[in-house]
């Protein structure tokens, strides 16, 4: 695989949802989780995608419980944790692996497309974030500790090119 868009995933809802759905758009891909001291962060996930939608941008949600154990709950718990809590608007998708050998599929290609420190390629901890073009080309790789906000004018810069 080479972009993005040639991956499929499936969504919170348990429906099949072929990413290049997000073909021409710029993306945010995120592993998340409900009870991590960055949760938090979801709010301001929140905020960039009802920010920047209208011009195409997406976030793109993956819960993980890889990490701490911190995502605990079925699809509809954490749905609903999202929506109640965050008031959560953009794609959220079925609880996945990010690493070992059960990895997702979409997980395998970003952390190869985009190494984190000191070169790795494994994620290290809930919130790893992924900037993806309108190609479907990894832009940059974030980690866990930068806030959504601090990503605002790296998106804004994608959406006007």
């Amino acid at each position: 695989m080479r972009n993005l868009h040639e991956f499929s995933a499936t969504s919170l809802g348990g429906k099949p949802v072929r990413l290049d759905a997000f073909r021409g758009k710029v993306a945010l891909v995120v592993n998340t989780a409900s009870q991590c001291s960055f949760t938090p962060q979801y709010a301001g996930l929140e905020s960039l995608q009802k920010a920047f939608h209208a011009k195409g941008f997406y976030v793109l949600g993956f819960p993980c419980n890889q990490f701490g154990k911190q995502e605990p709950g079925d699809a509809a718990e954490i749905g609903s944790f999202c929506q109640k809590n965050y008031g959560v608007s953009f794609p959220m998708f079925a609880k996945i692996d990010v690493n070992g050998s059960g990895a997702h599929p979409v997980y395998k290609w970003l952390t190869s497309a985009a190494l984190g420190v000191l070169g790795t390629k494994a994620i290290k901890w809930n919130f790893t974030k992924f900037l993806v073009g309108r190609d479907g080309q990894v832009i940059k790789r974030y980690g866990s500790w930068t806030k959504p906000q601090s990503i605002a004018a790296d998106i804004e810069k994608l959406l006007a090119a």
